[in-house]
Order: structure tokens, then sequence, then C-alpha cells
């Protein structure tokens, strides 16, 4: 019988009006790989910092043990110190400095008066190597791409020491390619004794690695699934664990919508990089978008989806070159983000104040009502929409973005990411958003990594690669077969 290498018991952790976690009880084998799942809130990273430290003893009731010895961590060195690490969704990586320095921030190698740089960038190098990295240790982290400075994180964790790795959303920020090597990665670390915690909302990763799946819901154990038992561990077997209800279609069906007119139209549109300007980050790309249409982008990473968004959405990426935009027939000339230390109620009207306001004066009573329809009609997990963003999850953070533009009521709505790091439950209600949009006339440009979901959302999908259009398919004769095909037909460019 495996050895039970954690056991983390009856946990409970209460925030200001909130309690995120309910009488947890959670246990871990050695050598296993062991996915925590569950909706946006349940209390999945939650649970993950009461175990690193981050939520210090004290802060929470209830018992760590990890290797038979019952653990009162005050801080994350205390649980590094055990050999327990944890890597975050958001990379902690300074951009300017080196790999190596990264590596070992916080924890220089040498003496107090001095860093012995000779043996910090040897002992980086011999980590790299292990995660697959051929890059110096002398490299800046601004000069690799994403999906290696994930691995740079996992080479810092190795460098602690890690037994057991816990991996909060590794793959969120990541493409296809570099998702799957970084999972196989892992599992060639289970291979040599490693045991691992992973958060992800990727039902297909879970699949993939996973040993046991353990699901939290409301901030409470419901179940532990065991991925090489005798019943079978369906996608949608999990989801209902998570949801605690059937999920038989992960993409609403969008019905009685009319197309209309071209509402946006983009012509020979070319952006050059800020700060690169021999590089043309978007290369005379023509696109367009009808009323009550969804039409979908997709590339890999790098491919200028998002800068493509960013420049036409106010110009506020890159320098234009090129090109003209059109909203209605007409050409148009005309802060994107959430204000985190705001409430969800100051957030929601931030982009149309004067649909809250009487003679330039704002009516705090329309501003709460308005943020409260909003709330429930994305249901935003709060307990009230004066709670600061800061303090909600990310897929709640992305529901009052959402929203916030949703009340704004654009002809046009970009949406790059919408459903990033949201669980399949939030997802759908997000698409059922969606939908009505495309119902009352709007027309929405959805970019997304992840192709079922541009597949089963769009009306008609425009291919990117290397900063252009290299194809345009209606959904019907989409497939991710011919998808890839087109990509890979036209260079994959770097």
């Amino acid at each position: 019988m495996a050895k039970i290498i954690l056991e983390m018991k009856n946990i409970t952790k209460t925030f200001p009006g909130v309690k995120a976690l309910d009488n947890v009880n959670f246990q871990v084998e050695e050598g296993e790989i062991h996915a925590l799942v569950g909706e946006n809130g349940a209390g999945k990273s939650t649970l993950m910092n009461v175990l690193s430290g981050i939520y210090p003893y004290g802060t929470y009731e209830g018992d760590i043990v990890y290797e038979g010895e019952v653990c009162k961590f005050h801080k994350i060195k205390d649980s590094e110190s055990k050999g327990i690490v944890i890597i975050h969704q958001e990379l902690a990586l300074v951009p300017e400095m080196t790999i190596g320095e990264n590596m070992y921030l916080g924890n220089e190698i040498g003496r107090k008066s001095a860093i012995d740089w000779d043996k910090t960038y040897s002992e980086a190098d011999k980590y790299l190597k292990m995660v697959g990295l051929t890059e110096s240790s002398k490299t800046k982290v601004k000069e690799i791409g994403t999906g290696k400075q994930q691995l740079v994180e996992i080479a810092k964790a190795l460098s602690k020491h890690a037994r057991l790795l816990i991996l909060d959303e590794p793959t969120s920020s990541l493409n296809e390619e570099d998702s799957k090597a970084l999972l196989d990665l892992m599992l060639g670390f289970k291979k040599q004794g490693m045991t691992m915690i992973i958060i992800t909302h990727k039902l297909n990763e879970v699949a993939y690695v996973s040993d046991k799946i353990t699901v939290v819901r409301d901030g409470s154990t419901i179940e532990t699934l065991d991925c090489h038992g005798a019943e079978q561990i369906s996608e949608d077997r999990i989801i209902k664990g998570m949801v605690g209800r059937e999920m038989t279609n992960r993409f609403p069906k969008r019905e009685n919508v009319a197309i209309g007119d071209v509402m946006m139209e983009v012509s020979n549109w070319t952006v050059q990089h800020p700060k690169y300007t021999e590089r043309n980050v978007v290369n005379d790309v023509s696109m367009y978008v009808r009323k009550g249409e969804v039409v979908g982008i997709y590339g890999l990473m790098g491919a200028g989806r998002t800068e493509l968004a960013m420049s036409i959405f106010g110009q506020s990426y890159g320098t234009l070159l090129s090109g003209t935009l059109k909203l209605d027939g007409k050409e148009d000339r005309k802060g994107n983000g959430l204000v985190l230390s705001q409430s969800i109620r100051v957030n929601t009207t931030l982009a149309n104040l004067g649909g809250v306001s009487k003679n330039t004066v704002l009516d705090t009573d329309a501003e709460y009502a308005a943020a409260e329809e909003y709330r429930k009609k994305l249901n935003t997990k709060t307990p009230s929409v004066e709670q600061l963003v800061g303090n909600l999850s990310g897929g709640n953070q992305q529901k009052v973005l959402l929203a916030k533009w949703m009340f704004a009521e654009p002809d046009v709505l970009i949406l790059d990411e919408p459903t990033r790091g949201i669980d399949v439950g939030a997802k759908y209600e997000i698409y059922c958003i969606i939908n009505d949009l495309a119902k009352a006339g709007k027309s929405v440009i959805m970019i997304s990594s992840e192709l079922p979901e541009v597949i089963g959302m769009s009306d008609r999908i425009y291919i990117m690669n290397a900063s252009r259009i290299v194809g345009e398919m209606k959904a019907e004769e989409a497939t991710q077969e011919n998808i890839m095909s087109m990509i890979l037909a036209s260079g994959r460019g770097d």
C-alpha cells in the first residue's frame, strides 16, 4: 500500500464575510500526481496557500501532517525547507534579470558579503537541463517565451529540492504544444519518485496526468476519484462532481439569431512592435464582423491575436503603420482592466458612468443596482458587490471585467481569452452571455487558445499565424485537424 505523504485534516479558513474552506480533508500518496479541481472560488488555491505557509499557522483551523509530522508553517520558507514548493499561476520572474538570478533570488549562493556567481550559474544550468531547457542561465528572462519561463519556474522549484511540487494552473498561458511538453515533464518527474499536486481547469490535462482527482465545491471536499480504479473517470464525470449536476452540452446552442450587416471592418491593418520597431506584430490584416455574429480568432501563441485586438481597441498597443477601421460603415479613430483596490460595484460601472449618473452626479443606488444585476447574470461568487475585486478568485475577477464592458453596451465586444482560468460551469455561463449579446444584435470577436471553444462558439473563424490571417472558415466546416493543418501549411513562424 502506498505511503500517505500529506494529510490535511479539517482545514477551515475564513476571510471577512467568506468561509473559503469548510472542514476540508485532503490526502496525497507519495509518488502520485493528484489533481485538485473545482469551480472558481471553490477553495483550491486557498487550500494550497494554507499548505505552503502563505496563509500562516494560526490563521486557519485544522492540521497539516507531512511525512507523519504535524507542521506549523509560519512562512513560505518553512514549507520549502520541508521540500514543499508551490508554483503559482502568475509567473513570479523579474524580466530584466537573468534566469540564474531569478532562480536563486532570495536563496542566493555564497556568503553574506558576496554572491558566488560562478556556482549560481553552474547550479542553475544543471536544473535547466533537468527541465529540458538549453538556454544559458545567463540569458535574461525577457528574452525567452512564456512556455520556457514556466519551465524556469519548475527548474527554480527543483533547485529548492522539491519533493512535493504544487502547480497552480501551470498551462493557463501556454499553447497546446507547450502544455503537452510540460505535462510530459511532470510524468517524467513522477517516474523519478516526485509527488505533485496540480490545479487546472483543463480537464483533458487532468485525464492525461492524474492518478487521483479530488473535487472541491463551495469550500468543501466532495469526493476523491481514482483514475486507475474500476470506474471510468470521464470529463463529464469530473464536471458532475464540480458543478453538482450533469452537463450534457459544453456549448449552448445559439438560436433565432439574425446575422445582419457588417458592423466593424478592419482593412490592411499593420502594426509595429512598440519596442522592437523593426518587427510588425500585425501584418496587413483584413477582417470583419457582422451584427449578431460571433467571430473566433485562433492561432498558436505569438501569432499576433492579442496584438491585433489591443491595436484595434483604442490603438492601445504598438504603432499603427497603415490600415483603416470602420464601425457601421464609418471610419473610427477613437484602460481596459480592473481596479483591484475598488469594489465590484465601482468596477462594473467604470466604463459607462453616464449610465448611473443624473446631471453629472453619480447615483450610487443606480450603480449598486447595475452591479447587482450583472452579479446575478454572471453568477459571480461574492457575498456583496461591495467586495473588493482584489479579494475575488481569478475567474470571478474575469466575470467582473466582462460585466464592466457589458454594462458599457458596446456595439462590438472583443473578448481576448474570456474563459482563461475559469471552470467549466462558469465557462458555460459566459458562453450563454455571449449568445445573448449576439441575439441582441451585438458583434462579438472572441480570441481563444482553446480550439474546441473557438469551434463550439463561433459563426466564422479567422486563423492567424506569424502576425497574418492565413485562413477563414465557417464553423460548420471547422475541425481541429483542418485548422491546425492550415497553420502548419502557412509555416509556423516565430
